[in-house]
């Protein structure tokens, strides 16, 4: 194409893009190019509560920053981390530091340790939180390694979480223009998340509840199908629940996902926004196809048992693309935590909420 000038290619190009195509790679670059926060220590403040989050990850721990462009790193290894979470909380908010760290006020870490292996780290847990069921946690789309550590430090103070909690930090890029990297690590960590979940397992009295949010819930999903096609029935029988939050799923890709799966764990949940930005967004990039955290025809669910899904749209208020809308809009929290206490008290709980209960 020489002789033609750039700029001429560059606007041909941009003229046959939708027009919310060109503005989110526009948005994606700029993003790209601001300063992205990063866990910082602090000293603890006697007014602040401490999260204790354990974490399993593949990445280099002297290198937990983007990985956008990066060799992927291999080799698990097990952590926790002490977030401090400040007296002036609001709920469904991190407040990151906006000059230095300070644990009246901001999201910090008071301390950390590696353990040597899974096994030392649930060891750890069990001593410190007796009982047998780990809440994991794994994050989605670009999300660095604090990204994800904060979010769930604030989702476990404000649901008031007492059971151990546990990150899976998989390798994200970290990077808006990453979109294509991070679905290409969750096939890549298929494996190790596997991994991480049998250690959690490892007998025949731990259980754990998976919590997954956006891009994350597909690699949930692709690792539980592995494991029904391998015939692990018992770490599926060790699953005490799924919940899939904002899923980036394609809406027939689940659907095969949960036919290889079979018996899906009880209680499967699906947390969706209809106004979700984000999702919508991701739906242009793979070709105008829904994701399931939009879903808005229950009738595509139909015929599989157990799914439920429950409707947040209306308890969104913005915050980050209403791509969170369960854990960050405090009416959502407030409404969400009320039903979490109406199942635990043995009551029938979200059918006031409930878009379908895809039972045939």
């Amino acid at each position: 194409m020489s002789g033609v000038p750039n700029s001429l290619i560059a606007r041909s190009v941009v003229s046959v893009l939708p027009r919310r195509v060109a503005v989110f790679c526009l948005a994606a670059v700029l993003a790209a190019c601001s300063p992205r926060p990063a866990a910082q220590f602090a000293p603890p403040d006697p007014a602040a509560s401490v999260e204790r989050i354990y974490v399993a990850t593949e990445l280099d721990l002297d290198d937990l920053g983007r990985q956008f462009g990066q060799k992927r790193p291999s080799g698990l290894k097990f952590l926790h981390v002490d977030v401090s979470i400040p007296p002036t909380h609001t709920p469904g908010k991190v407040e990151w530091p906006e000059g230095p760290p300070d644990a009246a006020t901001d999201f910090v870490m008071t301390g950390s340790h590696v353990y040597r292996g899974s096994g030392e780290m649930l060891g750890a847990m069990r001593r410190r939180s007796p009982g047998n069921e780990t809440l994991v946690f794994v994050h989605g789309y670009n999300n660095t390694f604090s990204d994800a550590v904060y979010r769930f430090a604030q989702m476990r103070a404000d649901f008031g979480s007492d059971e151990p909690g546990l990150v899976y930090s998989w390798p994200s890029a970290g990077d808006p223009r990453g979109y294509a990297y991070d679905r290409d690590s969750v096939l890549y960590s298929r494996d190790d998340f596997k991994r991480v979940l049998d250690a959690l397992t490892k007998t025949g009295n731990d259980r754990v509840l998976l919590l997954a949010h956006s891009m994350g819930a597909q690699l949930v999903m692709e690792t539980l199908r592995q494991a029904a096609l391998s015939g692990d029935r018992a770490l599926l029988n060790r699953i005490n629940g799924v919940v899939l939050m904002s899923p980036d799923i394609d809406t027939d890709v689940f659907r095969a996902q949960a036919a290889a799966i079979g018996e899906l764990p009880q209680p499967f949940l699906i947390f969706v926004s209809q106004q979700d930005r984000a999702l919508s967004l991701a739906g242009l990039l793979t070709g105008r196809k829904p994701r399931l955290g939009t879903l808005k025809d229950p009738t595509l669910l139909q015929g599989i048992e157990g799914v439920r899904v429950i409707d947040f749209t209306a308890l969104g208020d913005g915050e980050g693309l209403n791509h969170a809308t369960a854990v960050t809009s405090p009416a959502a929290i407030s409404v969400l935590k009320g039903l979490i206490a109406q199942a635990a008290s043995g009551d029938e709980a979200f059918d006031d909420y409930m878009v379908l209960d895809a039972d045939p």
